[in-house]
């Protein structure tokens, strides 16, 4: 008994008061914590309240290790120059434009091509604009249309468990006379029949679809083995926006986000553009490299943060 009360005395009080005022400011509750923390949320919260009678210095030790970590993130963190939170290129005016249609008309656009040419961003500034704008974001989980109907119930706020029926009902309901937009990102995951379903939604409640993906999402609209259910989904498609790689333009203006001027910076700027990751790899690098040059990069750094990032020069 006296070993254990010798253990309970031995909590680090100020170390609980650092995590109780970490957790209170990023607004994480106990279990969330305990989960960053990796200590049972039983235990954990029995060493907050300083009740916990076991081994504290095993809570401890973890709770130690998550605080330096967050200061090590914060720190790289601030030391990141804040990379461009928006930037208009050619291919995003594109995919606003084919947003804005389908919720406009009430119809249907299909938004297609490769990895970081910035379809998501461009999705959501389109968000941040516009009325009436819900995405759900499909995955291999949500491929069915049970699944799938949760996901879209849950970005509606509204219940998303029960017969499926009822899902879907209660989806149209939400999604009547509001002159909407229904985005699903990663659409490729979807099968024909959740596609279908959506598709349905969309009708039902008069508003606008945006199917967006990579090329998987058109190729199995209109390949030839395509089936009478594609078939009907690609008759109503009135937009569709292929993004295959990224445009000079859209080089260009992120390059001018970050201010790069001189040619041979740009010129490297467009090589990496062109890579795969294509925008997104991009920006990366001019983020580490103005990092490596503690402001503007020059073509050394570039070349150098491209390097270190893993790209082949």
């Amino acid at each position: 008994m006296s070993n254990n009360v010798a253990e309970f005395k031995q909590r680090n009080d100020e170390l609980a008061e650092q995590v109780a005022a970490t957790m209170k400011a990023e607004g994480l509750s106990q279990a969330a914590a305990a989960q960053l923390i990796g200590v049972h949320k039983t235990r954990f919260n029995q060493w907050l309240k300083g009740s916990y009678r076991g081994d504290n210095s095993q809570v401890e030790s973890a709770a130690n290790r998550w605080l330096e970590s967050r200061r090590q993130n914060e720190s790289l963190n601030a030391s990141l120059p804040a990379a461009p939170e928006w930037v208009e290129t050619p291919s995003a005016r594109a995919v606003i434009s084919a947003l804005g249609f389908a919720q406009m008309a009430a119809t249907i656009s299909v938004i297609y091509g490769g990895a970081g040419v910035g379809k998501t961003e461009a999705v959501g500034q389109y968000c941040q604009q516009s009325p009436n704008v819900w995405v759900a974001t499909a995955t291999p989980a949500t491929s069915a249309p049970g699944p799938i109907l949760t996901r879209i119930a849950q970005v509606l706020g509204i219940r998303a468990t029960g017969a499926v029926h009822m899902v879907e009902t209660n989806i149209i309901e939400r999604l009547r006379d509001s002159k909407g937009l229904l985005v699903i990102d990663e659409a490729q995951h979807l099968n024909p029949r959740a596609l279908d379903q959506i598709r349905q939604i969309a009708e039902g409640a008069g508003i606008g679809l945006a199917l967006v993906g990579n090329e998987i999402v058109y190729t199995q609209l209109t390949g030839g083995n395509r089936s009478i259910g594609f078939a009907q989904l690609f008759s109503r498609v009135a937009k569709r926006v292929r993004l295959s790689r990224p445009k000079a333009g859209d080089i260009d203006a992120l390059l001018d986000a970050w201010a790069i001027s001189d040619m041979a910076s740009r010129t490297l700027g467009h090589d990496i553009g062109k890579r795969p990751g294509a925008l997104r790899g991009l920006s990366q690098t001019l983020r580490l490299a103005s990092l490596f040059a503690s402001g503007q990069p020059s073509v050394t750094h570039i070349r150098a943060a491209w390097k270190d990032l893993g790209g082949d020069v």
